[in-house]
């Protein structure tokens, strides 16, 4: 899972996890049953929202910025405005919109969470800073301390291509030319030489 792709999986998780709260706040937490049913569901919200994440380790953190996080934004701030215990104009607006296309009633039952979806929110917005980032940052950051070697052999090399090798087992072996003269020249046992050296004196 690479680039944007992890920012439509947030996206999609972020809304399910949306979708589950809104369940939970129909069955209500009046009554034992209720209460672990609720926060059981809450608590399988939590973890729709992780599993969107799963092999999501390279992502695009501009995408998830701009198409998960901002609409996330969007909704949670809707819900927590028209949630707010005083009224004012931002308030009634947000409630007159709501009852103009018909989510008021939707928008009350996640009020009642609006602590969760605050808390999700805080959570997508980390999810935008992904630790793939942050490694890449390192890398530039230790790849400018380095100072390459440049020398005569390799500035003509053509753009792209890597710099040969240098083997200093290689470099210190005599020439061609060496061994073909070496090779020419006869054995020459060193005491035979001297003993023929003393018969002619």
């Amino acid at each position: 899972m690479i680039g944007a792709t992890r920012a439509f999986a947030t996206l999609v998780g972020a809304a399910l996890a949306g979708l589950l709260i809104w369940v939970a706040a129909q069955i209500g937490d009046g009554t034992t049953g209720g209460y672990w049913a609720t926060y059981g569901i809450i608590a399988g919200a939590g973890i729709v929202l992780a599993v969107a994440q799963w092999r999501g380790s390279r992502g695009n953190p501009l995408a998830m910025f701009l198409v998960t996080f901002i609409p996330v934004l969007v909704a949670v701030s809707w819900v927590a405005i028209a949630a707010q215990p005083e009224g004012n104009w931002f308030r009634d607006h947000v409630t007159s919109w709501s009852s103009s296309i018909a989510i008021d009633s939707v928008v009350g039952d996640l009020a009642e969470y609006v602590g969760v979806l605050a808390f999700g929110l805080g959570i997508i917005f980390g999810l935008t800073f992904e630790p793939a980032m942050l490694r890449r940052k390192r890398r530039v950051r230790a790849g400018a301390g380095a100072v390459p070697a440049t020398t005569s052999s390799t500035a003509a090399l053509p753009a792209g291509e890597p710099a040969p090798a240098y083997e200093r087992t290689a470099a210190d072996e005599p020439t061609a030319a060496e061994r073909r003269e070496l090779g020419s020249r006869p054995v020459v046992d060193r005491q035979e030489a001297e003993r023929e050296d003393v018969v002619r004196r």
